[in-house]
């Protein structure tokens, strides 16, 4: 059996096991305390091993593959024509998704008829987690010196150990630029130096995917046990909704960038990519499915490293096609929950603001919750009723972030196209 097909089962089983430990317990969120302690003690830590293994390699993995492949594109010029068509790429797939996850809850209207007795249960269960969303939302001011922060701080070890992959992504970038002007002496121990890093990076990537089958189901058996369907039923629509903007900006939009832009066949894409869709569904984490992207994208894609080793660790930071997608579709729900009647120009308000805070939300403390709060705020809607869809918010989690990862990709195999390098796969 291959390894992607060994993680698909372990995380359908683990979502079949959760789901029978929630129905017999009868429970709704952490409220059951054997259960709390077999997931905190036994499952956790499983599913935390193979999470951990991915982490403590992505800053290092990213510094070495980033900084090798721009040093590989030669000069100051290819390096800049090809940081300027992925840009160009990402924000234009950015919007797309926002348009599509918006036209689709302006068309159904999940939230015109929303019980208002779940409403206010939804927003009491999560209170407290609503209010720490709030106050996180507070301490972020959106301004040219917050970019400055996020992209150049004072202190480049602390944003190294902190994983604030802007700045790492920012230094690699010079530091690949100034390998191209090293002596050829100094510029070969640096190149060979950087390969071994990345080496030794994708030996750990293996490692770690040879236990993904046995804890990927672990990380999915505590979602899935502490709700179960109870929490699907208030906003199935909702969550049907999102899913299937997932589902049209994957499938549909993505298809048609490869078969035009990239000349490849989208069937056998997904089929090549499989294992880094299952990676990045079961661990929520850009980030996480990042040294899986890269070593899929180059042995499978056979894209050069110079442009996977471009293009895709800035993907993980600044491409999020499925959370601007789920930024968008969020605020109009709930906009439509508390009876909120949003004009054309505050739409398109929120279409610029949830491209932007999905830029940003890799660069700024506590994820997209807080930023969907501000978007919310700038038109009008009641920032307590972010309470309202935090129940869902990890399962959705779990697609959007396949959605980001799978745009990375395929941002890859159209600047590959693009620079006469095109991807090539093994049928």
């Amino acid at each position: 059996m291959k390894l992607h097909t060994k993680i698909l089962l372990g995380l359908v089983l683990g979502l079949i096991a959760g789901i029978i430990v929630n129905q017999i317990l009868g429970v709704s969120g952490n409220s059951h305390a054997g259960l709390e302690f077999f997931i905190a003690n036994v499952t956790d830590p499983i599913g935390q091993i193979f999470l951990r293994l991915l982490f403590m390699i992505v800053v290092p993995l990213v510094f070495a593959s980033l900084a090798l492949g721009v040093a590989k594109l030669g000069d100051l010029r290819s390096v800049g024509r090809i940081g300027m068509r992925t840009l160009g790429f990402f924000i234009v797939l950015t919007t797309l998704a926002v348009i599509i996850g918006m036209a689709l809850i302006v068309g159904f209207e999940p939230g015109k008829n929303f019980d208002a007795g779940m409403q206010n249960q939804l927003m009491s269960i999560y209170g407290d987690n609503t209010s720490k969303v709030i106050e996180k939302s507070k301490e972020i001011q959106i301004t040219l010196m917050t970019f400055v922060d996020m992209t150049l701080p004072r202190n480049i070890l602390k944003a190294f150990v902190d994983m604030q992959m802007l700045p790492v992504i920012i230094v690699a970038l010079l530091f690949g630029i100034m390998m191209t002007k090293f002596d050829p002496i100094i510029l070969g121990s640096s190149q060979r130096g950087l390969t071994a890093l990345n080496e030794f990076s994708i030996r750990i990537v293996d490692m770690a995917m040879k236990i993904a089958p046995y804890a990927v189901p672990c990380l999915v058996f505590g979602i899935a046990a502490r709700f179960g369907f109870a929490i699907l039923k208030p906003l199935g629509l909702y969550v049907a909704l999102v899913f299937s903007g997932y589902l049209i900006h994957t499938f549909v939009v993505y298809s048609i960038l490869l078969r035009t832009l990239a000349s490849v066949n989208p069937w056998a894409f997904f089929k090549a990519v499989k294992s880094v869709l299952i990676t990045a569904f079961s661990t929520s984490s850009s980030n996480a499915t990042l040294p899986t992207t890269i070593r899929v994208t180059e042995e499978n894609l056979k894209i050069s490293p110079n442009i996977a080793g471009f293009v895709l660790p800035l993907g993980a930071t600044v491409n999020m096609n499925g959370t601007a997608l789920y930024e968008g579709m969020t605020v109009l729900f709930l906009a439509e929950v508390f009876g909120v009647e949003l004009t054309i120009a505050q739409q398109a308000l929120v279409v610029v603001m949830a491209v932007l805070t999905a830029i940003g939300t890799a660069g700024i403390p506590g994820g997209s919750l807080p930023l969907i709060v501000l978007v919310m705020q700038s038109v009008g809607v009641p920032p307590e009723g972010i309470g309202i869809i935090l129940g869902v918010d990890r399962v959705l989690d779990m697609g959007r972030t396949t959605v980001n990862v799978t745009g990375d990709v395929v941002t890859a195999a159209c600047i590959a196209k693009l620079e006469g390098q095109a991807a090539k796969i093994d049928t």
